[in-house]
C-alpha cells in the first residue's frame, strides 16, 4: 500500500515539477496522507521544495522546528535509498520507529544491532523502491561501506546536526569532517545539511566542508513566542538554589531540565532537589550506557519529572511538554544555550527558560577553553563566543530580538513583550525564594548599580547609540556592549583611552574599535 502510494506521488511529481501549484498540491496531499499532518511548520515547505528540485540545501531551524520532515517527505517521493547521517543511536532508533509506524520503509545500522538484524535491513532495502537508512558518521568512513554506497541508487544525503562538521561550531566532531567523501562518491546526488544552530561563519564552513553546490539556504523559526526568557545574575550558589526552588514551586506540571557545567554539579543539584521533596534523576557522560538508557526511559515515561544533566543530554531529546529549562551555569556560547533552551515548549504551550549567571561561571568555561587541544585560532573564536554569551547574560535589548539578529533569521522584531527585559514585571517571571541572603543580595545590587537622574540620562543615550549601531551593522546589541559595560562607563566617567581599559567588559579590541566614539559620547559626563 505504501509502495503504490509513494510511486504514484513520484509520477505526479515528475509530471508537474515545474508547475508550483501542482507540486504544492502533491506535497500537501502526501503530508496529510502519510504523515497525518494538517499543515507545514514555518519554513518546511520552502525547504522541501528546494530538495525536490534536486538542489543542495542548508536548513537552519531551531530545536523542535520539524527538520526531519524536510528530508523524510522528499525521500519517499523518489526511488532509491535516502541516507541520513545522525550522531546518536537513540535518535536513529526513535526516528526509525516513528517512520515504521507510518508504514514508511526505514532502518538504521549501528553497533548495537546483531548480524541478523543488519542482514534483515539489507534484505529489506533490496525489496523496496525507496528506503530511509540512518547511519552514524563513523559508519560511513568504513571502506566496505563506502564501496557498498558506490553501487547503490542513492536519492538523497541528509546530514543532521550539520554544525558538527565545522570547527567554528559549538560541537565539532572530527568524524563529521570526513563526510565530504559522500559527495565525492555521488557528486550528482543532492545533499541537505540540517542544524538547529549556526552562525553565518558556521554556515559558510558547513557549505565548504560538505562541498555543497549552488546551495539554497533557509534560516527559519528562531522566534519562539511561547518561551519566556529570563536571566538572573547570582552572587553565589545559595542564590541560585533560591531561584531553582522558586521555579520548581511555580512550574508544577510538565517536564523540567536543569543544565549544569560539570558532572559533579549535575549530581550535587540532583541531590539538592531530591532533598527538597522532588523526584529528580540525573544524566551525564560518566554514566554507563545502561544507566543512561534507564534514565532516558524514566524521563520519557514520566517516572521522573525533573532531570539534572550536562550537555550530553542533548541531541535527540524530543519531549513536547518541557515547561522549564534552567541553566545553573552559563554555557560556553550562545549556540549551545539556544539549542538547549529550545527543548522547552515544543508543543507551543507557555514555557520558561531561565539562566542563572554568576561571575565565577566564566572561570569554568575559561578552564575548558584553556585546556582544550584546539589550535590557537579555534581557541580565539571560542573566547569571542564566550564573551558574547556573557554579554547576552548581562543584558542588552529584547532577548528574543537579539537572538533573531544573532542567527540572521529571516524574521526580525523590535520587542517581544515576553522576556525579562521587555516585561520585567511579568507574571511569568520567576522571583527568588525570599531569604535573608536574597534580601541582602538585592540591597547590595541596588546600591552598586543605582545611578543618579543625570547619569540615567547618559546611560540611556549610550543605549540609544548602541541600538542604532547594532541595527546599522545587523548585529545583536549585546555583541557591541552589555548593559553592565554601559553602566560602568557612566559610573567611572573615563576621559582617556587609558582610562577606558579599566571599564568592565572593554578589552583591547573594543577599546581600539569604539574608544574614540565612547569618549565623544561621554565628553560631558
Amino acid at each position: 500500500m505504501l509502495e503504490s502510494s509513494s510511486t504514484k506521488f513520484k509520477k505526479n511529481l515528475d509530471k508537474n515539477l515545474d508547475k508550483s501549484s501542482s507540486v504544492h498540491f502533491d506535497i500537501e496531499h502526501q503530508l496529510k496522507k502519510t504523515f497525518n499532518l494538517e499543515g507545514f511548520r514555518l519554513g518546511q515547505k520552502e525547504i522541501i521544495n528546494s530538495v525536490l528540485k534536486q538542489k543542495d540545501v542548508l536548513a537552519v531551524m531551531p530545536t523542535g522546528g520539524g527538520k526531519s520532515l524536510c528530508y523524510q517527505l522528499p525521500a519517499i517521493s523518489q526511488e532509491g535509498i535516502a541516507i541520513v547521517i545522525s550522531p546518536l543511536i537513540a535518535l536513529m532508533n526513535d526516528q526509525v520507529h516513528g517512520l515504521r509506524e507510518k508504514q514508511i520503509s526505514a532502518g538504521c545500522i549501528h553497533s548495537g544491532l546483531s548480524l541478523d538484524d543488519k542482514r534483515t535491513i539489507f534484505s529489506d532495502m533490496k525489496k523496496e523502491k525507496n528506503y530511509i537508512l540512518y547511519l552514524s558518521p563513523e559508519r560511513t568512513q568504513k571502506e566496505g561501506f563506502l564501496n557498498w554506497i558506490k553501487e547503490q541508487k542513492v536519492s538523497l544525503f541528509a546530514i543532521d546536526e550539520a554544525h558538527c562538521v565545522s570547527q567554528w561550531g559549538h560541537d565539532f566532531r572530527p568524524e563529521y569532517s570526513m563526510l565530504k567523501k559522500l559527495r565525492e562518491l555521488k557528486p550528482n546526488t543532492p545533499m541537505i545539511a540540517l542544524t538547529a544552530t549556526a552562525t553565518p561563519l558556521v554556515k559558510r564552513d558547513i557549505i565548504k566542508q560538505l562541498n555543497l553546490k549552488k546551495v539554497d539556504e533557509h534560516v527559519y523559526g528562531f522566534y519562539r513566542p511561547n518561551l519566556f526568557y529570563q536571566v538572573e545574575e547570582c552572587s553565589n550558589d545559595e542564590s541560585k538554589k533560591n531561584f531553582v526552588l522558586a521555579a520548581l514551586k511555580k512550574v508544577t506540571s510538565g517536564r523540567v531540565i536543569l543544565y549544569c557545567g560539570t558532572r559533579k554539579k549535575v549530581e550535587e543539584w540532583n541531590e539538592f532537589i531530591n532533598d527538597h521533596g522532588y523526584s529528580c534523576g540525573f544524566y551525564h557522560a560518566g554514566l554507563s550506557s545502561e544507566q543512561r538508557v534507564t534514565v532516558e526511559e524514566q524521563y520519557k515515561n514520566s517516572e521522573i519529572r525533573i532531570l539534572t544533566a550536562t550537555s550530553a543530554f542533548g541531541m535527540g531529546v524530543d519531549h513536547s511538554d518541557v515547561r522549564l529549562v534552567i541553566h545553573t551555569q552559563v554555557p560556553g556560547n550562545i549556540e549551545s544555550y539556544y539549542q538547549e533552551v529550545g527543548r522547552a515548549g515544543r508543543d507551543g504551550e507557555e514555557s520558561t527558560c531561565m539562566l542563572l549567571y554568576a561571575k565565577k561561571d566564566k572561570g569554568l568555561q575559561s578552564f575548558f577553553i584553556q585546556n582544550s587541544q584546539a589550535e590557537s585560532r579555534i581557541k580565539s573564536m571560542r573566547w569571542e563566543a564566550l564573551n558574547a554569551m556573557i554579554a547576552y547574560a548581562e543584558g542588552a535589548e529584547c532577548r528574543h530580538a537579539d537572538i533573531l539578529t544573532y542567527f540572521k533569521d529571516k524574521k526580525r522584531i523590535k520587542s517581544c513583550g515576553h522576556c525579562d527585559t521587555c516585561d520585567p514585571k511579568s507574571e511569568r517571571k520567576i522571583d527568588s525564594v525570599i531569604t535573608v541572603e536574597s534580601v541582602v543580595r538585592k540591597a547590595r545590587k541596588e546600591a552598586v548599580v543605582k545611578l543618579s537622574f543625570e547619569e540615567e540620562g547618559y546611560f540611556q543615550e549610550l543605549k540609544d547609540w548602541r541600538k542604532a549601531y547594532a541595527k546599522e551593522h545587523d548585529i545583536p546589541a549585546f555583541i557591541v556592549f552589555g548593559d553592565k559595560t554601559l553602566r560602568d562607563i557612566v559610573i567611572k566617567k573615563p576621559k582617556t583611552i587609558k582610562e577606558l581599559e579599566y571599564v568592565y567588559g572593554l578589552g583591547a579590541k573594543k577599546v581600539e574599535r569604539f574608544g574614540a566614539k565612547i569618549l565623544e559620547l561621554t565628553a560631558n559626563l
